[in-house]
């Protein structure tokens, strides 16, 4: 009896000790191929980034996309989780040529959101879309009014746009960046009449490459931006106070580095590169020295050229995981966007990847992790511009298998 209460407590133990990697393993097996694809709008050409706000006040993060081909800019309503999987009601806000990056904000303070676009090429033009007040009027194309900010107008080729109220006086302010001759990261001063579009004032920070990327770091006021080329190519952090900016390195000169974002738990900021890496920075002295160290994670599958990289918890343990999107093109059969499982006691250049795109398209932009069906997931949010995908998202299938 002893001998057999012996093995009944053996094989309970073991039992224990490995039903979580039973669980992944099986979860992970049944969804090795790609995640079920949804298209929210594939009508234009070129889907060139997703940014997120609630534009209606119903709770739902909704999308504004710039189509850089076609030279519209677009909004889309969340229609909840029930329709989800179906195309958005969706509405063209304005015209706006060589369309780099879109952005909601309510910039006059009337309680309407309205759209920045930031335009590149010959256009070089950061334009406003004012938002009709009536929340009935959103989906009309002719209660959208645009109009060009005059100091940027045929200035630099603008690439992206973080706003935020930098000097405390009149609400937001618009933080920008842009690329080639001339280049910049600076920002826009909102005048006490932010609708009197010609008083609006830039102001240069540095000297710029090819800005990617502006985040807010969250815990602190300022940026982080990546730069991709350039002699002041790297990924830093400019913490503000009232219209002066800091400057913290984290690396530089190294990489061609793409989309930057916020980290997770031991690493506190992430930037995918086009040199077959994601760059991870551990901040390992705070505070005046800023002292850091860089993990590298190879991107899956042998891909080189990486495009964005965000944190979020993917599977269903307690941990953040890394998904990651790439442009292909050159490299057939390769999976445009996939995800990293992140595991604590293994270093990061050993951490498994798993397919989520599979190989139909080939130019993925930025990344957004929302729970757009209402399963308790995480789902990734993205556009394609290459293949004409469009606007898509990527549904999650691990909260369905933990349900079962």
């Amino acid at each position: 009896m002893q001998m057999q209460a012996r093995v009944s407590l053996l094989l309970a133990c073991s039992f224990a000790v490995l039903t979580p990697l039973v669980s992944f393993d099986a979860i992970a097996a049944e969804h090795q191929g790609p995640w079920q694809r949804h298209t929210i709008d594939d009508s234009s050409k070129g889907a060139d980034g997703v940014r997120l706000a609630d534009a209606n006040g119903d709770g739902l993060m909704d999308i504004v996309t710039g189509w850089e081909e076609a030279g519209v800019v677009r909004l889309y309503l969340n229609p909840g989780p029930e329709k989800s999987k179906e195309k958005w009601p969706a509405v063209t806000v304005g015209q706006a040529k060589n369309v780099e990056d879109a952005v909601m904000v309510d910039l006059d303070n009337d309680g309407a959101m309205d759209v920045v676009s930031s335009c590149e090429g010959k256009t070089k033009t950061m334009y406003v879309h004012w938002g009709p007040k009536d929340q009935a009027k959103l989906l009309d194309e002719d209660a959208w009014v645009t109009e060009p900010i005059p100091a940027t107008v045929g200035q630099q080729m603008w690439m992206y746009c973080l706003p935020m109220d930098v000097d405390r006086k009149h609400g937001k302010d618009l933080v920008l960046g842009s690329k080639g001759e001339g280049a910049t990261i600076g920002w826009l001063a909102s005048p006490k009449n932010p609708r009197d579009l010609a008083s609006w004032s830039y102001h240069k920070i540095r000297d710029a490459g090819w800005i990617m990327s502006i985040e807010s770091p969250g815990h602190v006021h300022g940026v982080i931006v990546s730069d991709r080329k350039g002699p002041n190519r790297g990924v830093y952090e400019m913490p503000s106070k009232n219209g002066r900016w800091g400057f913290i390195e984290f690396e530089s000169g190294k990489s061609e580095y793409m989309f930057a974002c916020l980290g997770s738990e031991k690493y506190s900021r992430a930037v995918a590169t086009r040199d077959g890496v994601i760059k991870l920075f551990e901040i390992t002295v705070p505070c005046r020295s800023w002292q850091t160290t860089t993990h590298e994670v190879p991107n899956p599958f042998g891909i080189k050229h990486g495009k964005a990289v965000l944190f979020g918890k993917i599977d269903t343990d307690e941990h953040s995981d890394v998904v990651v999107s790439f442009n292909t093109q050159g490299q057939k059969d390769k999976p445009g966007v996939a995800w990293i499982k992140v595991l604590p006691d293994k270093e990061p250049k050993d951490w498994p990847a798993y397919d989520i795109s599979g190989t139909e398209g080939k130019k993925f932009d930025r990344v957004e992790l929302v729970d757009l069906d209402g399963d308790g997931d995480l789902d990734v949010l993205t556009c394609e511009e290459a293949d004409n995908l469009g606007v898509i998202w990527y549904e999650n299938p691990y909260g369905k298998a933990e349900k079962k």
